[in-house]
């Protein structure tokens, strides 16, 4: 997220992310989110509205599901947009861009492409959901990139011995949860 084009080093090669943030890369990835997110709303409140309606019950479960961690997804990744977006802009700074994405979850809803009533969904949708998946994909990487932290993994969990498997597992547990509270 360096702004006044200020590239830092590490070593001897540059960090492509940084020019990436602030450049024509940027701006596309932008314009293809805000797409998508536009496209999506268009199919959803459309032509997939009367879709999912002759699916059976268990497609549109499934409907229902997938087209809710669509959208999540999608505003999950606007947010992060619209914050480089800010960032780049000079509308805040580098840190408080940082501390506002801390907020922002990736990564968080993927798809459940082996679920019950997947095969039922309209083609369009799941083209959809694998478009957004490669989008929020390519934002980790580039938010990776400019020193921020991967979305999504919930928090690591120490491992244990034989003997603590309870207190492992009730950890992992307390984890999840606490990822999830915080969507």
């Amino acid at each position: 997220m360096t702004r006044n084009n200020q590239t830092p080093h590490a070593g001897n090669a540059i960090a492509i992310a940084h020019r990436l943030a602030e450049r024509d890369g940027f701006l596309a990835l932008f314009n293809n989110g805000m797409r998508l997110i536009e496209e999506t709303a268009s199919y959803l409140d459309g032509p997939g509205r009367d879709e999912s309606k002759a699916l059976s019950r268990l497609g549109s479960v499934a409907y229902a599901s997938e087209s809710m961690r669509l959208t999540t997804r999608l505003m999950q990744i606007a947010s992060w947009l619209l914050l480089q977006r800010a960032v780049n802009d000079g509308e805040m700074t580098d840190g408080q861009g940082r501390d506002e994405k801390a907020k922002v979850r990736l990564g968080g809803l993927q798809p459940s492409r082996t679920g019950s009533g997947w095969e039922e969904l309209p083609d369009q949708l799941k083209d959809l959901i694998d478009r957004s998946a490669r989008l929020e994909e390519r934002v980790r990487h580039l938010d990776v990139g400019l020193g921020g932290e991967s979305f999504g993994a919930p928090p690591p969990v120490p491992q244990s011995g034989p003997k603590d498997a309870l207190a492992d597992q009730m950890a992992r547990l307390s984890a999840a949860f606490k990822t999830q509270d915080d969507l």
